[in-house]
């Protein structure tokens, strides 16, 4: 994706932007005769060959023949609008560009008449799907030392990327290649069909063969806590002092068999899905991936992609305003900006203050650019998310923690205004500096305190992630365990519960299912009060004692909106 982006109102960049500025405009009138020129020797090259008009249309056709928008540079800003004083986000999809990540060969392509009259004789062929052997014949893996050959998962003759490259991992591209083949035998053994019945909540128990291999793992397990003798950390340490971080450290007999099979599976697992990505243009060859952004006093690794624009995802390194969230290039642009950012928290209106915790309610249509940000800052720590820039229909629900510089961002989540199914969260995040310490529970509990406000019963929008159904799950163990520990009477309605709780009714029964509370005896479906469970919840409660890490009722100053 690539966006417009001109510096702030506030003066922060004019310096070094202006700089910027004046070297991309000289360099854009000659910007492509390299591009050309670099095409124009690969076609004499190929020329040399008998069949140079086939193979310089077989090579570029993917490209020439792809259905591709019109592509802007992020240098042409003449007939952009200036953006709002408060950041770096576009104020609407239009500004946006969508371009595959060869544009500049499409555009030289289109102005070489010798490549465009050999695309005419090939005028008739298929389009073709875009794939790594095709366009980055140019690349090379990072790791040093190693030659591009082979894949992680192997199932690819080659790799560009540290996530799939054999000799980082401390395997052969032939080793790869058998695990593949034993993998896919294991995947392909014939299962057998589990019985089919309606009642499933009767078989609470394992089954004979979840208990046989239960004790196989068991099993294996038992000497993975031995202790690695002499010879070998000495052999890990020669490992670890020879190669860095250009190599994975040696992992034989840290653990189990079993769970370094498991770990090598996962990995593969999440080479293959990069690379699905990467093919499909979503990551670029690990270039446009940025890798840490400093945040606050706080410098943090992301996880996943964001689409910012180009010209910053490219740097690999990002500078956000803890504040104002708008993103920069340089130490020195933010130092610069936060000497005259004048915003200390988030806008829109403070609905919640206990302590030092606050929580701000920003309208997505009020604040967009700040709210656009922000989706952009949460996709760096998350997977299954796709909304970035159409924040209007949203509310956004800012946590933040309190000091002398400030209100630092915590975490947040969206909802929509008007939501048809009910839905009370639609995404939710805690920054990774604050996580395991009780703001992901106090988030949720807060989403639902808004639902019993507005006399409904809310539930997340699936899919959630998976850190976020860990939370999820958690949460609602701890309300049911609640719920049980004070009820006194005999007979239990899940509609009950669901109405003091405000937590659905499908998300009651799947928890009463997990903790094996939930029987079908005569026909109808008990609720089992397991002393055990509640024993162990109450336990925990009294351990934890009195910390500030709940949300408490009366400190709610909040009407519900109305709709818009």
């Amino acid at each position: 994706l690539l966006m417009h982006v001109g510096s702030g109102s506030d003066g922060t960049e004019d310096s070094d932007s202006s700089a910027e500025r004046e070297q991309t405009n000289s360099s854009e009138s000659d910007g492509n005769m390299p591009k050309r020129t670099r095409l124009t020797r690969a076609s004499l090259r190929l020329s040399q060959s008998s069949q140079d008009s086939f193979i310089l249309s077989y090579i570029f056709a993917p490209y020439v023949h792809l259905d591709t928008p019109d592509v802007k540079r992020v240098g042409d800003h003449d007939e952009s609008p200036p953006l709002t004083p408060t950041g770096n986000a576009p104020s609407s999809e239009s500004e946006l560009d969508i371009s595959s990540p060869n544009a500049s060969h499409d555009e030289s392509l289109a102005k070489d008449p010798a490549l465009r009259d050999s695309d005419k004789d090939l005028s008739h062929r298929p389009k073709r799907r875009r794939c790594h052997e095709t366009y980055n014949f140019n690349m090379k893996c990072p790791t040093p030392g190693c030659n591009s050959l082979g894949h992680l998962t192997g199932k690819h003759e080659r790799h560009f990327a540290v996530s799939g490259c054999p000799l980082y991992h401390n395997l052969s591209a032939d080793e790869c290649k058998v695990k593949a083949s034993t993998r896919e035998k294991h995947e392909e053994e014939p299962k057998v069909p589990e019985e089919s019945n309606r009642h499933a909540t009767r078989h609470q128990t394992p089954t004979s063969k979840q208990t046989r291999y239960k004790e196989q793992v068991n099993e294996m397990r038992k000497g993975r806590n031995s202790g690695l003798p002499k010879e070998q950390k000495e052999k890990y340490m020669e490992h670890r002092q020879s190669h860095g971080n250009t190599r994975e450290p040696l992992l034989e007999n840290i653990t189990s068999e079993y769970d370094l099979e498991l770990f090598r599976k996962a990995q593969a697992r999440a080479s293959e899905d990069l690379e699905k990505l990467r093919i499909q243009g979503q990551i670029t060859e690990g270039s446009n991936m940025i890798k840490t952004i400093l945040f606050g006093r706080y410098e943090l690794d992301t996880w996943y992609h964001s689409p910012y624009p180009e010209e910053y995802a490219r740097l690999g390194r990002l500078y956000v305003c803890e504040f104002c969230l708008k993103y920069m290039k340089s130490q020195t642009i933010l130092r610069r900006h936060m000497a005259k950012c004048v915003w200390k928290h988030p806008p829109g209106d403070e609905v919640y203050r206990k302590g030092a915790i606050s929580v701000f309610e920003v309208d997505g249509k009020k604040n967009k650019i700040y709210c656009q940000n922000l989706c952009l800052l949460a996709k760096l720590f998350l997977d299954h998310k796709t909304l970035y820039y159409d924040v209007e229909p949203f509310l956004f629900y800012v946590m933040t923690e309190a000091d002398n510089t400030g209100c630092h961002l915590v975490g947040y989540f969206s909802k929509e205004k008007n939501s048809f199914l009910n839905y009370n969260v639609s995404c939710i995040l805690t920054m990774p500096q604050y996580m395991r310490q009780g703001y992901g529970k106090m988030l949720i509990d807060f989403s639902y305190l808004l639902s019993k406000v507005e006399e409904k019963v809310g539930s997340p929008e699936r899919p959630l992630s998976d850190l976020g159904l860990i939370s999820y799950r958690s949460y609602w163990k701890e309300v049911l365990l609640r719920y049980m520990y004070n009820f006194q009477g005999k007979e239990i309605s899940i509609k009950e519960i669901s109405q003091e709780t405000a937590v659905n009714p499908v998300d009651i029964v799947s928890t009463l299912q997990s903790l094996q509370m939930l029987k079908y005896w005569k026909g109808k479906h008990l609720v089992l009060k397991r002393q055990d469970l509640i024993d162990e919840w109450k336990a925990k409660e009294t351990k934890r004692g009195s910390n500030n890490k709940t949300i408490d009722p009366n400190s709610l100053k909040w009407t519900p909106p109305k709709g818009t």
